[in-house]
């Protein structure tokens, strides 16, 4: 039965071991490259050439601290290896790597349960920065409960609820919504999501289609056809949660 791993984390001085990552890409030139790279960084990590291969895997040995996944793959692609582990339990972050690049692909790969989303081709420092910012997930503060009108987040759980209504989100949704919730009233901009959430303080590439995709999916969730919107995008600015409309 397939287990998940603990999503407390305060960053790679909790746990003095080295990350356990999970690599899957069918282009053996590629994926022998991307583990010898991350090896290189005293990583330990389990490649596997098919989503089959990776089930077999994590089967044996679910403990990971991090996936990197291919969106093209032979039999299952990335995508639905990536639902499959989501709902069975698998909770740790995922970097998707893949050569489709349009704001659809963007946010299918989210909606999958994709935590970051790195196009082909990259550079493996910068494929190395993003692991290393997914890995530092922030714990921002103690208080279990956050709540803005009738909105409330567990940190504790990671489960929101709008109302009566418990709404599905992504290990990274929870995170820019705790973010959100702790800055509500404020105005949060995509350098602060990129340099607090997103841990990534030296750009390679921009992430603002990455947050702004993000962004997206995490307001049809809260607000939906709802009447009163909690989250709102302030053009040329940032995020808000609560306050004054705009």
């Amino acid at each position: 039965m397939l287990t998940s791993p603990s999503t407390d984390r305060t960053g790679p001085a909790a746990d003095p071991s080295p990350p356990r990552v999970l690599l899957v890409e069918d282009e053996r030139k590629t994926r022998d490259s991307l583990q010898e790279g991350l090896q290189l960084e005293h990583w330990s990590v389990a490649a596997a050439g098919s989503a089959e291969e990776a089930r077999q895997i994590i089967e044996m040995e679910p403990a990971f601290d991090l996936a990197i996944f291919d969106w093209m793959l032979p039999g299952d692609n990335g995508l639905t290896l990536l639902r499959d582990l989501r709902t069975r339990g698998f909770h740790l972050p995922v970097l998707m790597l893949t050569a489709r690049s349009t704001l659809e692909d963007r946010v299918a790969g989210l909606e999958s349960g994709a935590d970051d989303y790195l196009p082909k081709p990259f550079a493996l420092a910068e494929l190395v920065a993003r692991c290393r910012a997914l890995l530092r997930r922030p714990v921002l503060s103690t208080g279990q409960f956050l709540r803005c009108e009738d909105l409330q987040l567990d940190t504790r759980t990671r489960t929101a609820r709008r109302g009566a209504e418990e709404i599905a989100l992504s290990p990274r949704e929870v995170e820019v919504l705790e973010y959100l919730l702790r800055y509500q009233g404020q105005i949060v901009t995509r350098e602060m999501l990129e340099r607090d959430v997103w841990q990534q303080s030296r750009r390679f590439t921009s992430l603002d289609n990455v947050i702004d995709v993000q962004m997206m999916r995490l307001r049809k969730k809260v607000d939906g056809e709802r009447s009163d919107k909690l989250i709102q995008t302030l053009r040329g600015v940032g995020y808000r949660l609560g306050g004054e409309a705009a």
